[in-house]
This record gives structure tokens, sequence and C-alpha cells, in this order.
């Protein structure tokens, strides 16, 4: 059976209702090309992308943007030299990159929230599922012991915590990406009675404050900051396993990148 790489991406899009604004799209190839190999990434770098050919990968599906800049506004970028290297690896390359993002989001479960939670072996402890969090009941730990638990499963060399170490926690709410601004995060712990909340990022300025002002009041809150794309490769590598079961005789792939951000 052949294969193309508009079958694949309609493939994956099934599951959700046609949304009328997305960044979704095929950015860069040929929809109708036979795919010969697919990669899944967070976000698509120079070395992915020459991981990908390396690979013999046609079909990159991304998570992020390609150019920096969540909706595609490349004419802000148009003379800059790193957009126009990166432009010219990727038409060298020869392959087809997919932005796959806001579908991927809207899968119920949330795809990417799926494949973090099976990364920390917590999908039975989900209590509640909103659009933007999960509430989760876990075995009784400390935060600290919370932390470690993260670093090892996820394979991550640190994580940022606000709250004290040795307070015990059990209610968790968990948000990936960019949802740990307080707009989302603050309501949450009284709502859904939480001890901690996990979150990929957000505003420095919001959720660490508030959890910061709670534990100074005496009160038992706390926060664990992973990173964005600590918080949602999982679920990147997640969709390559999906994939793979649904095309057996395509060669797909999870390529990873080293953390954007070196600790000193």
């Amino acid at each position: 059976m052949t294969i193309t790489i508009q079958h694949v991406l309609d493939r994956l899009m099934e599951p959700v209702q046609k949304q009328k604004v997305t960044v979704d799209a095929l950015k860069v190839g040929d929809k109708d090309a036979l795919v010969k190999g697919i990669a899944t990434t967070f976000i698509a770098t120079n070395d992915v992308i020459q991981q990908s050919v390396d690979l013999g990968v046609n079909l990159l599906i991304t998570h992020e943007g390609i150019y920096y800049k969540h909706h595609d506004k490349k004419d802000r970028l148009l003379n800059d030299p790193v957009t126009l290297e990166k432009k010219r690896l990727i038409e060298k390359s020869n392959i087809a990159i997919f932005r796959f993002h806001d579908y991927l989001h809207a899968y119920k479960p949330d795809g990417i929230m799926t494949g973090l939670l099976h990364s920390l072996s917590w999908e039975s402890n989900v209590e509640k599922s909103y659009y933007d969090a999960s509430i989760l009941s876990i075995p009784v730990m400390s935060l600290e012991e919370i932390a470690e638990y993260i670093k090892r499963k996820l394979n991550i060399p640190y994580v940022r915590v606000v709250g004290d170490l040795s307070m015990i926690c059990e209610r968790i709410g968990i948000l990936v990406g960019y949802r740990g601004g307080g707009e989302n995060t603050i309501p949450l712990f009284n709502q859904d009675q939480l001890d901690l909340i996990i979150t990929g990022e957000g505003p420095e300025w919001e959720t660490p404050e508030y959890v910061r002002d709670a534990v100074q009041q005496g009160r038992k809150k706390a926060l664990i900051v992973l990173g964005h794309a600590e918080s949602e490769k999982p679920g990147m590598l997640y969709l390559a396993n999906q994939i793979q079961s649904i095309y057996p005789n395509v060669p797909v792939h999870f390529i990873d990148e080293k953390p954007v951000f070196q600790i000193i």
C-alpha cells in the first residue's frame, strides 16, 4: 500500500473536528509525495532536520513552529541570517515539515498531556480532565521526592520548584506547555484543593509569586516548573509510537533534542 504525506496528515487530524483557525499545516513539502519515513519532534531545530535526513525521513512532524514564533510571520525575519540559513537547510534537505499543534492538543484527551502522563506512569491517577489541565491524586510523597521522581522518569537534568521541599503532596494539577500562567493555575488551587501544580512554563511573576505568597502565609502550596519542551516532548514521543502502530511498515522515529538551556 502506498501512503502519501496527505494521507498521514488526514489520519492524524481525523479525530478532531475541523479547526477554523489553526497553526497546523504542511509548512514545507509536497502533500502528494510518497512517505518513506516519518519522524516526530518537539521542535524542528537545525540538528533535528539534519537527523531526519540521515534517518531517511521525508515527513517531519514538529509540535512547535520552525521560525521562532507561534504564528508564522516570516516577513519580520526575511533578511535574518539565522532564518535564511535554516530555510536553505530545509530546501536542500527536500523533506516535508508538518506543524501539528492545535489538533493534537484538541484530542480527547489532549495528546500532549496523554504522553506526559504516560511517561510519568500517572495515567491511572487522573481524577478529572479539563481542556487545559489534568487533576490527579498520587501516592503521598514529599515535594522533593516528586521533583526527583519527575527528573528520573523524564530523564531531565533539573526542574524549578517553589515551596517547602519537605511538604507532603497528594493532589496535583498538571498543565503542559505555556499554560502555566496565573489565570489558568491559580483558580485550580482552591477549586480542586490542590497541593501542587506542575507546569511547563508561564510568566514568572504570576503563578510562582502566588505560590511564594501562599507559602509565606503558611499555606501548603507548591509549584514545579518543568520547562516548555520538557513538558511536551513526551507527547511527541507518544505520538511517534501511535503513528508506528498505524503504519507498521513505515520507519517512524522520535527525534529528541538536548535541553536548550545549559546549567552553570
